[in-house]
């Protein structure tokens, strides 16, 4: 992380030619987006419940269903805790790991503990067509709210002054951009790999509160571009506790 001033001529890229002016778009957005993968796995199975209502109870419509409580199951993991760093990540995995074994074992050796088989066994969990079409639409209307609501709420960097678009009438909050501060931080691994997403910690100079942007979309490449844009401006990477 620097202090360093950002000069007053245009930053060059590597090619030796101007980096252009304009600003780089930063949104905030709301953790229920990391909830794509559930949404998109109940659109492929209303589908395929839709072509197959006779399947709703056999076998092939309960392994629809215990995929999509899977997914949803690790979405409410994701949303629910923070996997900092690689080794809980790797814990994560071997964790789910055994667990699968496990119940892979229990339903293919039913002798070992005829109880947990029996009880494995009674799990059968069916849903219809409906149930993932609502689901579906369901997640597509907050996703429709949230992108609308993105367009009257974010950042923009510019070479010479940080921007605050808000409000329905696009008010407007400017701050300087020389001797801006950033922090960029990876919170969560699975965010990460969900949507390239961490959060950006801005500091205008002469501002006494930091301006916090969490999941912020393509995070790395939203740096980057920052620091062609500021030229001299740059960015310290901090692995979340």
């Amino acid at each position: 992380m620097s202090d360093a001033p950002v000069s007053e001529e245009p930053a060059m890229s590597e090619s030796n030619q101007p980096v252009s002016d304009k600003g780089v778009i930063l949104i905030s957005y709301p953790k229920i987006v990391f909830m794509w993968p559930s949404w998109f796995v109940s659109i492929f199975c209303a589908f395929y419940m839709w072509f197959n209502p006779a399947m709703v109870d056999s076998p092939g419509g309960v392994n629809a269903c215990l995929a999509f409580l899977i997914v949803f199951s690790l979405n409410l993991i994701v949303l629910s805790f923070d996997f900092p760093r690689t080794t809980s990540f790797l814990l994560f995995a071997v964790i789910t790991s055994l667990v699968l074994v496990g119940v892979l074992i229990f339903s293919n050796m039913p002798n070992i503990l005829p109880a947990v088989s029996g009880w494995l066994a009674g799990i059968n969990p069916i849903a219809n067509a409906t149930f993932y079409v609502l689901y579906a639409i369901v997640m597509t209307f907050i996703y429709i709210f949230v992108y609308i609501m993105a367009r009257f709420d974010y950042w923009e960097v510019r070479p010479n002054e940080l921007l605050h678009h808000h409000g329905v009438l696009s008010d407007l909050e400017r701050f300087s951009a020389p001797h801006l501060r950033i922090d960029k931080e990876i919170n969560d691994i699975f965010e990460y790999l969900l949507l390239r997403s961490g959060r950006l910690i801005l500091q205008p100079s002469g501002e006494k509160r930091a301006i916090i942007l969490d999941n912020v979309f393509f995070i790395s490449s939203k740096e980057k571009r920052i620091t062609k844009l500021l030229g001299a401006l740059q960015v310290q990477v901090r692995d979340g506790d």
